[in-house]
């Protein structure tokens, strides 16, 4: 596909999230299972949730573009999934807590990549006018931005129950 216009790179970008989406929603779920902090499991848990809300967003999204999203992978996000996978599922670790604490590592940079593409590509959909888009995409962010905020806080020794939506 050529892109030629400033849709054509939005709606190729969906795509590129769509993929990075699915790709983390399944790393999380494992890193979920892996770890052993319930309020470090509940998190990811909720987090897979939102995951799973922007896919259906994204759809959504590209339902009204008549786009389909089958087709592409992210290839930046497999890389940082397959990291994750090393770093946290076969890896030997002593300790649990320290475990843990590379879940909450790992997981951050997953959510930064979301947060980046979420947040471009809600500005192109500024840029051309796509109300609808614009409060989906929004919506995807803000639950992404909350996710980094939780595992921050988490990362700090934080287990406050407020923290964990």
């Amino acid at each position: 596909m050529s892109i030629d216009t400033l849709e054509d790179l939005y709606l190729e970008q969906l795509k590129d999230i769509y993929s990075a989406s699915q790709q983390v929603l399944d790393i999380t779920r494992t890193m979920a299972n892996a770890a052993t902090d319930p309020y470090l499991t509940k998190a990811l848990i909720s987090g897979a949730d939102g995951i799973q809300g922007g896919i259906i967003a994204i759809e959504k999204i590209s339902k009204g573009h008549d786009e389909r999203l089958e087709g592409g992978t992210c290839r930046g996000l497999e890389a940082l999934v397959k990291e994750a996978y090393t770093h946290v599922i076969e890896k030997v670790f002593c300790e649990n807590a320290v475990r843990d604490a590379m879940i909450i590592a790992q997981y951050q940079r997953l959510v930064h990549y979301s947060i980046a593409g979420y947040g471009y590509i809600a500005a192109f959909a500024d840029r051309l006018e796509l109300d609808r888009d614009i409060y989906l995409l929004k919506e995807c962010l803000d639950v992404s931005h909350k996710d980094d905020r939780v595992m921050t806080r988490l990362a700090a020794g934080r287990t406050d129950t407020e923290i964990i939506a």
